[in-house]
């Protein structure tokens, strides 16, 4: 199938790719939510925890899979839960390492393109529950990791269908624009809270990776240094090459649905792949704004809307029916 014009038209009022981007971080309501708690133990003496909607049982299942340093607070997570769940979902929400508010018991952690533990978590998933049909929606690196595991596992792949959203398809590519511009602002935060993660696995196993963790300021510094010897990577573009998702795109075989948009603030315009290299099994829905994990609409601040929320519950309904 061709890349396809997405149907998304931005708020007129967020008219550029970093107030799409910001705007859901501070405005986005969380909803309370009564969530279930599983923690998965690992047979290499690790843990993932796993949050879950009630009455989870006899109700099509969505995994969703949360971006860099994310967690249930993060804006698109809360809101998609309740949306999938009052529309008859039973939904589970995957914790990458150390993302639950506990530190993860070994030296490593998690990383772009960790699709062994999303298939032991698919696994847990499936032989608890035993439903089918089955989902898995992944957010920036989690949605990178989704299709990498996807062209990976091909036919084999268990789901029934996946959805990514403003994926990092070459991870070296997302490395040097978070260098650039106002883009850095991401790249600091994001990298504020991995050197964070870094001090306390350092105090604890004595990693001494880096002298001074601080000096390590843009996530290439970061992927080669920590990321990659933590992970079995030679260096940060050993750990790239073998990580994006890009290479895994024309291999999927289940339906996927992508929704990107061009003016990205965490990848170039060029990153995303062209009609030729992705799957036939791929919608691929490209727009011209709408940022990074942004996509909304609306005509006044006071009544946004969320379109991504409503493009993927669309989606879900046409592909489990």
């Amino acid at each position: 199938m061709p890349i396809v014009k997405s149907d998304f038209k931005p708020a007129w009022w967020l008219h550029n790719p970093h107030l799409q981007t910001l705007w859901s971080t501070f405005f986005k309501q969380r909803p309370e939510l009564d969530l279930n708690s599983d923690r998965l133990e690992l047979v290499d003496g690790d843990f993932i925890d796993i949050s879950s909607t009630k009455d989870i049982q006899q109700k099509p299942i969505v995994l969703i899979l949360h971006g860099l340093e994310g967690t249930l607070e993060s804006h698109y997570a809360k809101p998609l839960i309740k949306l999938l769940d009052e529309n008859g979902y039973g939904v589970c929400f995957m914790h990458f390492r150390g993302c639950s508010g506990e530190i993860n018991r070994l030296k490593r952690s998690y990383h772009s393109g960790d699709s062994a533990d999303l298939q032991t978590v698919i696994e847990h998933i499936k032989t608890k529950y035993q439903q089918i049909p089955f989902a898995i929606i992944g957010f920036s690196l989690g949605g990178n990791v989704l299709l990498k595991w996807l062209g990976e596992q091909k036919q084999n792949a268990s789901t029934t269908t996946a959805v990514a959203v403003s994926v990092p398809f070459k991870l070296r590519d997302a490395a040097d624009r978070l260098e650039k511009s106002f883009s850095r602002v991401y790249q600091k935060h994001l990298i504020n809270s991995c050197q964070t993660k870094y001090k306390q696995k350092d105090a604890k196993f004595n990693l001494d990776l880096v002298k001074d963790i601080e000096s390590v300021k843009t996530f290439f510094e970061f992927d080669d240094k920590i990321t990659a010897p933590l992970h079995g990577f030679k260096d940060a573009d050993d750990y790239y090459t073998q990580s994006s998702s890009h290479q895994y795109l024309s291999a999927i075989e289940k339906p996927t649905l992508i929704l990107h948009a061009e003016d990205d603030p965490f990848m170039w315009k060029s990153s995303p792949p062209t009609a030729d290299e992705i799957s036939v099994n791929i919608s691929f829905e490209l727009s011209k704004s709408g940022g990074h994990v942004g996509f909304i609409s609306g005509k006044y601040p006071w009544a946004a809307n969320y379109w991504a929320d409503e493009r993927i519950l669309k989606w879900l309904s046409s592909n489990f029916n």
